[in-house]
């Protein structure tokens, strides 16, 4: 495990000074009336879904037949009225298993690069076969669960109808794909501003977003989903082995990110970039869940990431910002 934990600290060099020049240059770049140049977009509203085919995916999504002892389903960690995830560091699967590492909310997920921290699905579809098949979470397969949902001459009629192939596990897929890529958050008074609302922010929240940009944390936190667009190194500047310190607990195969997928010795710490739109809902913070309150983990960022120490107010700031990038759906209400 030793051999694992080696960093690479060309990498880690190198990734320093694109994230030094990032912070160096954003500011300049960025002009206070030209919103277009803003590195943060607003969240469109999707297009083309097939609303049947998201109706039925709802059902599936909250349907704990998905699991192999009926407990739980892909809502039982994924809250849709409370973010997107559960609230807790690490989710429990059937009969009390606890999994490994922090679930993600599932808000605005259809916008990330890959799924996962690790970045092990390369696209919703892909996803979910993971808490399906993994014995720490739903621990079942598909002919497992075709055969409970067969038993459901409602929901064959259903698949029947909408899928020529009628009910089979890509068109489970496919249909818990379609309701997860409705789940955009729109209207979020960031988003607002962004399109030319200047009330729709308090002074405090556009402090907080120049902070946000000065600091540098637009380097890994941009673009629509406000991340989960790029990889980034954790303890890109700052000894990663001081985190595991803070945490009291010594690092395991869940922390090593990319490199559990790829076994490339350059992806160790390697995890793909947390979106920020629904992290003012979603505490705790990180892969680990290790971190209970948002600003915790901007100041755990700033000396990790950008190797600042930064002040109370500033963090206060750039957290007012950060709640101002949740938007609305329906989901979030019910």
């Amino acid at each position: 495990m030793q051999a694992l934990l080696q960093y690479n600290w060309a990498s880690v060099t190198r990734l320093t000074l694109i994230i030094s020049l990032a912070t160096t240059l954003l500011p300049a770049l960025v002009s206070a009336t030209d919103l277009s140049s803003e590195p943060i977009t607003p969240i469109a509203s999707i297009s083309n879904l097939n609303q049947a085919k998201v109706q039925l995916g709802k059902a599936l999504f909250h349907d704990p037949r998905l699991s192999s002892n009926n407990s739980i389903s892909c809502a039982s960690c994924h809250d849709l009225s409370g973010g997107g995830a559960d609230k807790v560091s690490l989710s429990f699967g059937v009969n009390g298993t606890k999994g490994l590492t922090n679930t993600p909310t599932v808000y605005n997920s259809a916008l990330n690069i890959a799924q996962f921290w690790d970045g092990r699905a390369a696209d919703l579809h892909e996803q979910v076969d993971g808490p399906v098949q993994n014995p720490l979470e739903m621990n079942t397969h598909w002919p497992e669960i075709i055969n409970k949902l067969n038993r459901d001459q409602a929901l064959k009629q259903q698949f029947e109808t909408l899928y020529p192939e009628g009910l089979n596990a890509n068109n489970i897929r496919a249909s818990i794909v379609e309701f997860e890529r409705s789940l955009a958050t729109l209207n979020a008074p960031f988003d607002q501003w962004l399109l030319g609302n200047e009330a729709a922010l308090t002074d405090k929240q556009k402090q907080g977003y120049r902070l946000f940009k000065s600091y540098g944390c637009v380097s890994c936190h941009q673009g629509a989903n406000v991340g989960g667009n790029m990889y980034a190194y954790f303890g890109a500047v700052h000894n990663i082995m001081e985190y595991f310190e803070l945490r009291s607990t010594p690092p395991s195969e869940a922390d090593l990110g990319r490199y559990s997928v790829t076994k490339n010795p350059l992806d160790r710490f390697l995890f793909k970039v947390p979106s920020l739109r629904m992290a003012s809902l979603t505490a705790p913070y990180f892969h680990d869940g290790a971190v209970p309150d948002l600003n915790t983990a901007i100041i755990i960022m700033g000396r990790f990431q950008l190797g600042r120490e930064i002040p109370k107010e500033h963090v206060s700031a750039i957290s007012a910002f950060i709640s101002s990038l949740a938007g609305e759906h329906p989901e979030l209400a019910e």
